[in-house]
């Protein structure tokens, strides 16, 4: 079993910048990749970033260029550098790690984006 927890969200105006942080723990090996989900306001949950084992990242069309996925492996942390954020930004981030058998999902952190 992986345990994710997420952290720094928060209050944005519009061009600003946030990073957040994913630390996994539990079952690490078992992690094949990791990502970023986000669920806006009355909208399905969705797809941001993904970084693999070997460091292959994929990203959602509409945040490319702004958001940037790392990952710090000694530390078994994620991080999701976020800038120049616009209100459509505006969600509940959620921490995503795949394992052999399924995934597993951090609590999330919330973003908002607003002046």
């Amino acid at each position: 079993q992986v345990h994710l927890v997420e952290s720094g969200g928060g209050l944005v105006r519009p061009g600003g910048s946030l990073r957040l942080s994913c630390v996994a723990s539990g079952s690490i090996s078992e992690i094949q990749a990791m990502g970023w989900y986000r669920q806006g306001p009355g909208k399905q949950r969705e797809f941001v970033a993904s970084i693999t084992n070997g460091g292959s990242k994929v990203y959602r069309e509409t945040v490319k260029g702004r958001f940037t996925i790392s990952r710090d492996s000694a530390e078994n942390t994620i991080y999701l550098q976020m800038n120049n954020l616009e209100p459509e930004d505006t969600a509940v981030y959620y921490c995503n790690a795949q394992i052999v058998d399924g995934a597993s999902w951090g609590q999330g952190t919330q973003v908002t984006v607003s002046s």
